[in-house]
């Protein structure tokens, strides 16, 4: 099992910076994929970028490439989410997840473990 614990939500104001980090516990590898979702209320949880096992590989939803940067340290067993010229709409509960397959994924199927999430609200 892996334990995943999500920071670094909080209110800001639009434009501003955020960074969201995600540690991992348990059994922990460098082998698995991480990825970052979010869902905002009365809406579905929707992907926001993803990496692979070794850093080497990441993807990212349409709309937030190039706001957004996906990092992983292995050696700290953390991922991150900086996220830059933060909008209204970015407004949502942020959540990291982990899938066996290291490999990139953007469906939340692809993900075996979730953490609980981080607020994110973004003011105008």
């Amino acid at each position: 099992q892996v334990q995943l614990v999500e920071s670094g939500g909080g209110l800001v104001q639009a434009g501003d910076s955020l960074r969201l980090s995600c540690a991992a516990s348990g059994r922990t590898s460098s082998s698995y994929a991480m990825g970052w979702f979010r869902q905002a209320p009365g809406k579905e949880r929707e992907f926001v970028a993803a990496i692979n096992w070794s850093g080497s590989n990441t993807y990212y939803a349409g709309s937030l490439k190039g706001r957004f940067t996906i990092s992983r340290d292995n050696a700290k067993n953390t991922g991150y989410l900086q996220m830059t010229s933060l909008k209204p709409e970015d407004t949502a509960v942020y959540y990291c997840a982990a899938g066996n397959t290291g490999l990139v994924i953007t469906t939340t199927r692809g993900y075996d473990y979730w953490g609980q999430g981080t607020q994110v609200t973004v003011s105008s």
